[in-house]
């Protein structure tokens, strides 16, 4: 497939269990696509063995009160993307109940630019809306200029900082916020 020329067809759904093995999948891929050549490779492969393990998955798919969207490429329903929404849980100044927080959006370098993060993210955001939260936050890697880009022309806003620790080194998020309406 040339990204070039050929837009990908992909379905954007809710996953549901029996997916944890796909979401484990695409998490420890994006994982390690993103921050290799930035952290070190023993600590990702720990991380990813913690943080992408397919019970971790199975757990969240079964807990009522995240939603999960898994983004597949037809044909064939090969998952290369997902977003995890959860009740807030993220050190900011201002806590407004009924915050949500993105959790976690993922997806394969290779499918970006083709608006499947942006289906995913309106996904997150009407679900978001329907709940009556006020706003969205999320954290994301302070250097991930990419990912800080796509968030900032969703309309996300700085809020905060953070420290997040992987393997013995601590790294920076920046955390931001997306006010919905209602």
């Amino acid at each position: 497939m040339s990204q070039a020329t050929e837009r990908p067809v992909i379905r954007v759904r809710r996953a549901a269990l029996g997916d944890e093995q796909a979401l484990a999948a695409v998490g420890a891929a994006s994982f390690l696509e993103t921050f290799a050549g930035v952290l070190e490779g023993a600590d990702i492969l720990r991380h990813c063995q913690d943080q992408h393990a397919a019970a971790l998955y199975a757990r969240w798919l079964a807990d009522p009160e995240l939603r999960i969207w898994l983004a597949e490429l037809e044909p064939g329903a090969a998952p290369v993307g997902y977003l995890v929404l959860s009740p807030a849980n993220l050190p900011v100044s201002d806590p407004q109940p009924g915050d949500r927080e993105v959790k976690r959006i993922y997806l394969l370098h290779r499918f970006q630019g083709h608006g499947i993060g942006a289906a995913l993210m309106r996904a997150a955001i009407d679900e978001a809306t329907a709940l009556g939260a006020p706003r969205l936050l999320l954290g994301v890697y302070a250097h991930n200029h990419a990912a800080i880009a796509f968030y900032r022309k969703a309309g996300y806003v700085p809020v905060g900082e953070r420290r997040f620790q992987v393997g013995g080194r601590e790294y920076d998020d920046q955390l931001l916020a997306l006010a919905l309406p209602g």
